[in-house]
């Protein structure tokens, strides 16, 4: 890096000395060369430590400065012309050098994403949804990707793909295997013709948990969470980041139960109360089952008593048809 440096004070030295011979001052020639090439390796200097956003915010600072300050002495200019000559140049100089430096101190808020965006919201806003490691690897996203209720862009970021990887790389078989799992996933619904997955470098060096870097990634992009992690929706929700989670998704999709319905199940296990029973309906839903502990393993007609919804679901809570109705005949006497 030195050497290209004395390189390019070397040519433009040279150049400044080929353009002095012809005018016979060669050796001004080769110091004006030196000092042009001297300032421009001071300015590259000096733009790689300053933000992109400063640079522009301070250009625009000056300009909006040197504008202020000319249309403030354009009324005075009519009346007394080029004797305003050297105050003009003072007004203007403390506007545009005070315009510059608010512009300095104010542009690091500028960023190229920023811009983009701005530009974006413009015309159409795309539909950004990015992806959570753990919906990811749930795997239903793909079945509701291919009802068509879901569509627009699905934003993949790097270090989700690395943590995906890292677990498919796991020694553990089952953690290998749910890895595997999520990248195939992906792969499904890379295939899907209403979404378009699109994988990103965005990164936040400064936070360690993937948690968080989702939630500035979303707030960053104006984008929603796809998960079904429970503390990740409540950690987005106080953010303001909007979130789909499948779990409350799968949980408003199940079929209302009233209490009253009867319906047939079939006892898989003993419950955690004396002679209860338990039953599962297809989506999953737990169903308890009063003194059915002697039908474990058999298809029983049970009476919906009431329905509980909890955050980990719905349980249904129910008796047994015969004792239900053996209650009302005793009630109705």
């Amino acid at each position: 890096m030195i050497l290209l440096r004395i390189l390019i004070l070397i040519i433009f030295s040279a150049m400044g000395y080929l353009i002095g011979l012809k005018n016979n001052i060669e050796y001004y020639g080769v110091l004006i060369g030196f000092v042009i090439g001297s300032t421009i390796m001071a300015l590259e200097y000096f733009l790689k430590r300053i933000e992109l956003g400063s640079i522009i915010g301070g250009l625009l600072g000056l300009v909006i400065g040197i504008l202020l300050s000319y249309l403030l002495l354009y009324p005075l200019r009519i009346f007394w012309g080029d004797e305003l000559k050297t105050f003009s140049f003072i007004m203007m100089s403390i506007f545009g050098y005070g315009g510059f430096l608010v512009g300095l101190s104010k542009g690091r808020v500028i960023s190229i994403s920023n811009i983009v965006r701005s530009f974006k919201s413009q015309g159409i806003e795309e539909n950004y949804k990015i992806l959570d490691t753990s919906v990811i690897i749930d795997g239903r996203i793909a079945d509701i990707c291919e009802t068509g209720f879901l569509e627009g862009v699905f934003v993949l970021p790097q270090f989700i793909l690395q943590e995906l990887q890292h677990i498919a790389d796991a020694t553990d078989p089952i953690r290998r295997a749910r890895g595997r799992r999520g990248l195939d996933i992906l792969h499904r619904i890379q295939k899907i013709p209403e979404i378009r997955v699109k994988i990103i470098d965005e990164d936040f060096p400064g936070i360690k948990e993937v948690d968080a870097k989702l939630v500035a990634l979303a707030k960053l992009m104006h984008a929603k969470i796809i998960t079904n992690d429970f503390n990740l929706n409540k950690v987005a929700g106080l953010q303001g980041v909007p979130v789909l989670n499948i779990n409350e998704l799968a949980n408003a999709l199940k079929p209302v139960v009233l209490p009253g319905e009867s319906m047939k199940v079939f006892v898989l296990k003993e419950g955690k109360e004396y002679n209860q029973g338990v039953a599962y309906l297809d989506d999953g839903t737990m169903v308890v089952v009063e003194n059915a502990r002697k039908h474990i393993g058999k298809n029983v007609d049970v009476t919906v008593t009431s329905v509980l919804q909890t955050t980990a679901g719905r349980m249904i809570f129910s008796k047994l048809k015969e004792d239900y109705e053996r209650e009302d005949l005793r009630v109705a006497k």
